[in-house]
């Protein structure tokens, strides 16, 4: 049978599964697999997931009414009258644990190179890196924005058909044992890990939690897999090195496998640099700013390489790579304004990178200022790295600061001991407010770099400068 969702039975998928059967016939052929009873689900196996918020055995009438041929649900749960005979019923005890299950048999129904990518910062940037680069060679199939845990990576399996060749998978987490469990489901023939960082240290308990939580990757990954790691990266490679395994290594540091010298920044166009691989050297332009996007091009090209690709489609994907909406994205305002947005997220390895780039794109004496938002998912550690971001913005040479969230204090105390002056600083309350103040602040050829936590909805402040100052022209 062809891995087409249209030929796809409830029998097959319930064998599969191993699940109950409630009712229907064994020969309904599925048109895909639904999660949403608000939208559209003709012809579609309706999966009756259980969030914190939302659980959605409360909704199945509603997927039936949008046209579900099937429900699967949790075993002994009362299910209401249903309209419909014809309407498939399965049942198994974990229905999030069963969709992993199927994704990870649907997986192995086509030949397929499958990339994997995690890390704490960067690793969605990688993710389209690989992805651009591969697709010029064969059909590629990756993830869709943040669908990258438990429910989005096995839905973005079920995309794949029959003719693709290639898949790169994002994988996120914010607890213990979500990277092992989305190993398992991806069966990854290359698994990168762009850095570890403190990010999510309120769950995982510390910066040892973080690169235990990555490595699960290289726990879980088959043995003829290859790992490539961000050799850089010091609290990754001092939890790599627990593992009896090869790596490839990839950064600027002599003696990593793949790495990049003579890097040469283009201002807002990118960098040029010359990867350094096997013996052999080849020319490589990133097209986007951010000394980070070179680490990522690095992952990128490591995992690339790794899956035999001849360096000159290397060069090409990263070339043709642009960036991504709220990542480090160059915007060009009114008044010769230079707009760095990269308020898509944040966390403290992430912050201290991209500042680190924030210089070379103010060559030519554009002022700094920098609108930061809290970092989230901290923990106890939240008020000492929120302080040491206000230090790091005065190691900029910001001309002016504005801080928004509850831990705006203790950036503005952490820029103040740094050496900033405290009359060229501003904390607010949110978004909103940092708007509102930023806008009389800006002169003429200003750089204005934002960056926070998703939550914290910086990307109201971008708007608003658009809207404010209008679009520009390049310089």
């Amino acid at each position: 049978m062809a891995l087409i969702w249209n030929e796809m039975t409830a029998g097959r998928i319930a064998d599969t599964l191993k699940a109950q059967w409630i009712q229907g016939d064994p020969e309904v052929r599925f048109h895909g697999i639904a999660t949403d009873s608000r939208q559209a689900c003709d012809g579609k196996l309706f999966w009756a997931l259980k969030g914190e918020r939302f659980d959605a055995h409360d909704f199945l009438d509603q997927a039936a009414a949008k046209g579900a041929s099937g429900l699967l649900v949790q075993s002994g749960r009362i299910l209401p009258p249903l309209k419909r005979e014809d309407m498939v019923v399965l049942a198994v005890e974990n229905p999030q644990q069963a969709l992993g299950t199927l994704a990870a048999w649907w997986r192995h129904q086509i030949p397929l190179k499958v990339v994997a990518v995690t890390g704490s910062a960067g690793k969605t940037t990688t993710k389209e890196m690989i992805a651009t680069i591969l697709s010029l060679g064969e059909k590629t199939l990756w993830n869709e924005g943040n669908l990258n845990n438990l429910i989005g990576l096995p839905l973005t399996l079920f995309r794949l058909e029959s003719d693709h060749r290639c898949a790169v998978l994002e994988m996120g987490m914010n607890r213990k044992g979500e990277i092992a469990a989305l190993t398992e489901i991806a069966d990854p023939d290359v698994g990168v890990i762009t850095n570890v960082g403190p990010a999510h240290t309120e769950g995982l308990g510390g910066l040892a939690g973080v690169a235990a939580a990555k490595v699960e990757l290289i726990e879980r990954i088959r043995s003829t897999a290859s790992v490539v790691v961000n050799g850089d990266n010091k609290p990754l490679m001092e939890a790599v090195a627990g593992f009896n395994r090869p790596v490839v290594t990839f950064g600027f540091a002599p003696g990593n496998t793949v790495r990049a010298d003579r890097i040469k920044a283009r201002g807002h166009e990118g960098f040029t640099f010359d990867l350094v691989y096997g013996g052999h050297t080849y020319t490589m332009t990133v097209s986007v700013p951010g000394l980070q996007n070179v680490w990522n091009a690095l992952g990128a090209a490591a995992a690339a390489l790794c899956l035999n690709t001849h360096p000159d489609q290397i060069a090409e994907g990263l070339r043709l790579f642009k960036g991504m909406h709220g990542r480090f994205e160059i915007h060009f305002l009114g008044n010769n304004i230079l707009l760095v947005d990269d308020t898509y997220n944040a966390n403290p390895l992430a912050l201290e990178t991209t500042l680190t780039s924030l210089e070379g794109l103010a060559a030519g004496g554009r002022r700094i200022v920098i609108g930061l938002g809290d970092m989230l998912e901290l923990g106890d550690k939240a008020p000492h790295e929120h302080r040491e971001a206000g230090r790091r913005v005065t190691e900029t040479g910001a001309e002016w600061f504005l801080a928004a969230g509850r831990h705006a204090s203790d950036m503005q105390a952490g820029a103040i001991e740094a050496g900033m002056p405290p009359d060229h600083i501003r904390a607010v309350a949110d978004a909103a407010a940092m708007l509102e103040t930023i806008v009389p602040l800006l002169q003429e050829g200003d750089l204005v770099f934002l960056k926070g936590s998703r939550r914290m909805g910086l990307d109201l402040v971008s708007r608003g400068l658009h809207d404010t100052f209008g679009e520009g022209e390049h310089s």
